[in-house]
């Protein structure tokens, strides 16, 4: 018998309407009489027209107890939507959430915080609004503390804290108190790294080990695929994927790659990369590559000046958007075509990268550090598992480079 979920969304949507033409003011009733006066001699020959938005439609789903599942989709998909109707913030247009337990929200930052009141009186606050008793919060509280890391501000208006360290307090009650579900959004990006990987960690915990059940929505790829299991992924409102973590992540990034070869305008200083493609060893332009095949970089670089010095920086960042090596090469003046320009050819050894998905990152840079262009993510592509090494341990994260190790052996005596 399987389980009954502990969320179940059923056909949700969320509607708003977006206004278009006359403009909606705010006037005294002097101004409001004699506008109505005016509109029946003339009517306001710019009209108002209503459109509607669908944020979210036709989103199914269910979710089982002690599930750890991560939201991602580009700015706009309905992620934040979602979260506020599965806490009860909004309600749906249409559609139906049945959630089994109470619900512990931290969609922002000091959500439910009185800022003229403490600390210490805001845990009680907090707890209250998220539906415990006194005593629950008594038995946690100094577990809520330690965590949060401001004990020294305990008995400090929230007012005077800043957003990290709201973050923090309104993360460790929501963490620590009883719920059944907790929904976390980005507002862990305030805190600083060390903090998120301890609430990252303590989700990760109270999923596994107290059973409940987290929904963490974040731009940070490496995250989701540090704490969930599964995930979906909205596009336009629409679910367009909920499965296994680094399945909805390579989809997700598949969806990303809508530009291959990286084409530039003119930079103000005259300096400024034109053009960067990837190609293999026949000259063929390709952005997919077996592990075991060199990728060749062709960058065309407009100088109206050469300056002695003068460098190419280029790095290849994988699919959480990390940096994981970086090298550069110097322009000569020699290499100057009709004193307007380089071409360059670049290559990647076989056998360097993982299976996975990455991208670029290039600068053209003087020797006092002046950065003349800088493009970001640019060429993304893809890396296939040819019958490599690590293919038999049929694992989903290979890392992003292969190890070139010696073997030694010691025999026994």
């Amino acid at each position: 018998m399987v389980n009954e979920p502990i969320i179940r969304a059923e056909n949700i949507g969320k509607k708003y309407s977006i206004h278009h033409g006359g403009r909606k003011t705010y006037s005294s009733l002097r101004d409001s009489i004699t506008q109505a006066t005016k509109s029946m001699v003339k009517k306001n020959q710019q009209e108002e027209s209503e459109e509607e938005f669908w944020a979210l439609k036709d989103i199914d789903f269910s979710i089982q107890e002690g599930e750890a599942v991560g939201i991602i989709g580009r700015n706009g998909a309905g992620k934040s939507t979602l979260l506020k109707i599965l806490s009860r913030i909004t309600e749906p247009s249409e559609g139906k959430i049945v959630a089994r337990g109470r619900v512990a929200s931290l969609l922002e930052v000091g959500t439910g915080f009185h800022q003229e009141l403490t600390g210490r009186e805001n845990i009680f606050l907090n707890g209250a609004i998220l539906g415990m008793s006194k005593n629950e919060i008594r038995r946690k509280f100094d577990e809520i503390v330690e965590f949060s890391g401001v004990e020294k501000f305990l008995d400090t208006p929230v007012k005077h804290y800043s957003s990290g360290m709201n973050v923090r307090l309104a993360f460790a009650v929501a963490a620590h108190l009883e719920q059944e579900i907790l929904l976390v959004d980005e507002v862990l990006a305030v805190g600083d790294n060390e903090f998120q990987q301890k609430c990252l960690g303590k989700m990760g915990e109270v999923s596994r080990e107290k059973g409940r059940t987290v929904l963490f929505v974040s731009h940070d790829l490496g995250s989701i695929s540090q704490l969930c299991t599964k995930a979906m992924l909205l596009e336009n409102g629409k679910l367009e994927a909920f499965d296994e973590t680094e399945k909805v992540i390579n989809a997700y990034m598949r969806m990303q790659r809508t530009v291959s070869a990286y084409n530039a305008g003119r930079d103000q200083k005259g300096k400024f990369i034109r053009e960067m493609k990837l190609m293999n060893k026949q000259g063929v332009e390709t952005y997919s590559y077996k592990h075991d095949e060199a990728i060749v970089i062709q960058v065309s670089i407009q100088l109206d000046e050469w300056l002695p010095g003068l460098y190419l920086a280029y790095a290849i960042q994988n699919k959480f958007n990390k940096r994981i090596c970086l090298d550069y090469v110097e322009i000569e003046k020699d290499q100057l075509i009709n004193g307007q320009g380089v071409n360059l050819n670049i290559e990647v050894p076989p056998g360097f990268l993982t299976p996975g998905s990455f991208s670029w990152d290039a600068s053209l840079i003087s020797p006092d550090i002046e950065t003349y262009d800088s493009p970001f993510g640019i060429c993304p592509f893809e890396i296939i598992d040819n019958n490599s090494r690590i293919t038999r341990f049929s694992r989903a994260d290979y890392g992003d480079v292969f190890l070139s190790t010696t073997h030694l052996y010691q025999k026994g005596n």
